[in-house]
Order: C-alpha cells, then structure tokens, then sequence
C-alpha cells in the first residue's frame, strides 16, 4: 500500500537528518540549482541482483512489486506515488565483504521530495496476509500528521556527531598512479584500447565518525549544479557524493543523457575563466576523449530504436572547481523501450570505463588495484508510470565510521602524461576532501 500526500513546505534532508538512523537504509539525492530534492529511509520491500541480468532483474521486481500494489492518495503530484530506488556497482559482481551489493533496489517505508514549490510525501506499507490493519492505520494516520506538522530537531538535539568537525589523523593510498597511467598509455600504444580511465583511492582515517548528512549539507551549497546524493546500506557504510554527470533521465516519454568528459580547472576571475575554456575547447586530446563518449552513447542507444538529437560540437560546462566538455543528447523513447533498458546498455560509458568497454573494464580492475565497488556506478530513482533519474557515483567518498574511502579517475588516451592526469585527479579529491573535514 503506498499513500501520496502533498504537504507543506518541507526540506527534504533536514528531514532525513531529523530522523536519520545508522541502522537503517536511506536514499536521497539533490539537485540544488534546480529545486529538486528527494529522500526515502528504512524499507517496505527491497531486492539485490548480480551478473549481467542484473537490470532486466531489477526491473522483473519493480513490475512485481508494481502488480500488487495499491496506490491512493495524490499519486499524480510530483514525486508522488510509490518510487524504487536503486544502485548498480560499476562491475556486476560485487567482491568479498563489499559494502554494497552489484546492484540493489528498494521502496523505502517513507519518502519526502520537492519540486520547486511542491512537497509530496510518500507512506509505503507492506500488508501481508495475517496484518493488523488497525496497527498499520494508526501508523499511517501518526505520520499524515507528523509531516503536516513536521518539527524539526534543532542543533542541541542533534546527534553530536552532526555538529562537531572530524579532523583527519591519517591518509593512504595504494600503489602509484603516474607510473599505472604510464602503462596505460603504453597498452593503448599496442592496440589494447583507445581510452581507459583510471582512478584512484585515497583512505582517510578522521577524529570522529564522519556522518554521511553533514558532509552533504557542505556538498549541496558548494555543487549546486550537481547530484548531491547518500545512499546507506543500514549496516553503517554511506557511499556519497556530488556528482556532475546524469547517465540517464526519462520523464513524459523523453529520455535525456549526455556525453562529458575532458577537464580543466576553473580560473581566479572571469578572464583566466573564458582563457582556460577556450584551452579546453582547442584540445585535441579532450576534444577526442569526449567524441568518443558522445560516439559510444550513439551506438549503445540506437540498437534500441531512439532517434537521438545533440548538437555537433560540445558546449563547455562550469562547476565550483571544474571545467568539461559536455554535450546534452535527448530522444522520444520508443514505446516497448524502459528506463532501465536504456541504463543498461549505457553503463558504464567510456567516460567511467573506456573504449572499447570490454578490453577497458578488463584491465581497470588490474591496473587500479583496488575494487570500485559504487564509485562510478549507477544510482537513481524509478516511480510507478516508467519515469526516473539516474547519475554516475563520481566525486565520491564510502564513509563506514570513522574511516572513508575517497574516489577520483581521470581518462586516458593516446598523448595522456601521468602528471597531468595526476593533476586532474588531485583537483578532484580536493572537493570532497575538503567537505569531509569542513569545519
């Protein structure tokens, strides 16, 4: 039984930090710029898959789930109705004591989401045969009127570890990225792939706990224009991030995507800004790495029968401390055609992976070292009438206590050099870096 109300104003991860529980599973993800935030925490149902069937899994339990639902309420409001949110690894089996499964999806009990100046929240039960309905009303009417009302904890009876700074005491990493990307760009020489990305793993130890909603409270005001999303496996691990990059959107039939890729840093003031642009704008070397992203999202979705539209040439898009070359790609989304089915044959594209995608994943794995386990993986969100919204897991951090695992790749070509690709890494992790030890 899912139950859609529209509410009053109400900020979507001030909730979640409200009621926020180690011990139980959440999902939210923002979009700062655009007035759209979403949250969903403890579980009515859930479902894990593995192996390459794993979205065509995924989507055999959202149909199920479907079929035996009851919806009422105000499912046609924005975000209303019952929402299935989901994770798929970058590799489609996950490693021995992963934190998160290849892939995963729920319905969370209850889900809070703005749209511009709408808040709908979400009641979702699981009635089994035997169920006391009169228990399950009365916990149905006691949130109706919490979220009428909904009284925010204020600072003194936050958990402490919301409002205190977690100073870092120690970072490692393992192995040495110039000399992995050396070898890459010698393996490419040799014909093995044209591109590869390569990432690194910094693992931090800090003072205190570090919780996953104060470092995305620091993430939402400084990436407006990014996905800033947690998602908690209920075991205590949260993998988190800011996300510039949407894999893939499907609302009113129409499926949007995008190619980016190719980076440079951001300048000090206006000019050195539209200087270093125009640098990436008259760079072979990234001009090629993002045609080849914009190549590959053509020849995985035109099998499926979308006419997609895009311009010629890439725009440059500008985050906080970034630069890249981004093309925006959209088409109707034949009928027979799902979401899911789109995602599938999208992810990951050569800008998370490489090309050609098999040769590249193959060696990602060897060259890096370490497994990826959410980092450049597929996170979103599924409602009942076949829309939704997924973003690629980059610019991110596994939090799990005291401890985080940070996240930041860089792709390599034919012409890469690993200082440079070091660079382009280290500019990456300052972000993150700097939100989980903000003051």
């Amino acid at each position: 039984m899912s139950i859609s109300l529209a509410v009053d104003a109400l900020d979507p991860l001030a909730v979640l930090e409200s009621i926020f529980e180690s011990g139980e599973p959440h999902f939210y993800a923002e979009r700062p710029g655009i007035e759209s935030a979403v949250a969903g925490a403890e579980v009515a149902v859930a479902g894990e898959a593995r192996g390459p069937d794993r979205f065509a899994a995924v989507q055999r339990f959202i149909d199920d789930t479907l079929a035996h639902t009851i919806a009422v309420g105000d499912v046609n409001a924005p975000f209303g109705g019952p929402h299935f949110f989901a994770a798929f690894g970058f590799q489609g089996e996950s490693e021995a004591g992963a934190a998160f499964p290849a892939a995963t999806v729920f319905v969370p009990r209850w889900q809070v989401a703005r749209a511009g100046a709408t808040t709908t929240a979400v009641a979702n039960l699981l009635v089994a045969p035997d169920a006391e309905l009169e228990t399950l009303v009365e916990r149905v009417w006691r949130a109706h009127g919490k979220f009428r009302s909904f009284r925010y904890r204020d600072n003194a009876e936050a958990d402490p570890v919301v409002t205190e700074t977690a100073t870092q005491v120690a970072t490692t990493e393992a192995g040495d990225y110039r000399s992995t990307v050396a070898r890459a760009v010698e393996r490419i020489g040799q014909g093995e792939f044209k591109k590869i990305v390569l990432a690194r793993a910094k693992d931090l130890t800090a003072t205190r706990p570090l919780h996953p909603l104060r470092v995305l409270n620091g993430l939402r005001q400084r990436f407006t224009d990014c996905y800033s999303f947690s998602f908690a496996n209920g075991r205590g691990q949260s993998f988190i991030g800011a996300s510039p990059e949407r894999l893939v959107r499907v609302s009113k039939g129409v499926l949007e995507t995008e190619a980016l890729a190719g980076s440079i840093r951001r300048g000090a003031g206006a000019s050195e800004d539209a200087a270093l642009a125009a640098a990436l704008l008259a760079s072979e070397k990234d001009i090629r790495e993002q045609r080849e992203v914009l190549d590959d999202i053509v020849a995985r979705l035109t099998p499926l029968g979308l006419d997609l539209e895009f311009s010629p040439r890439p725009q440059v898009r500008r985050l906080a401390n970034v630069q890249h070359l981004h093309t925006p790609v959209r088409a109707a989304l034949p009928e027979k055609v799902r979401l899911l089915d789109a995602l599938a044959a999208l992810h990951p594209t050569p800008a998370v992976g490489g090309s050609p995608r098999e040769a590249a994943m193959a060696a990602i794995r060897e060259l890096e070292g370490f497994p990826r386990g959410l980092y450049a993986g597929a996170l979103g969100w599924l409602n009942a009438r076949g829309g939704g919204e997924f973003f690629v897991g980059i610019r991110s951090a596994e939090i799990d206590g005291r401890k985080a695992r940070v996240f930041a790749g860089a792709g390599i070509v034919a012409g890469s050099t690993p200082d440079k690709e070091f660079a382009e890494t280290e500019l990456k992790f300052k972000a993150m870096l700097e939100a989980l030890l903000a003051p």
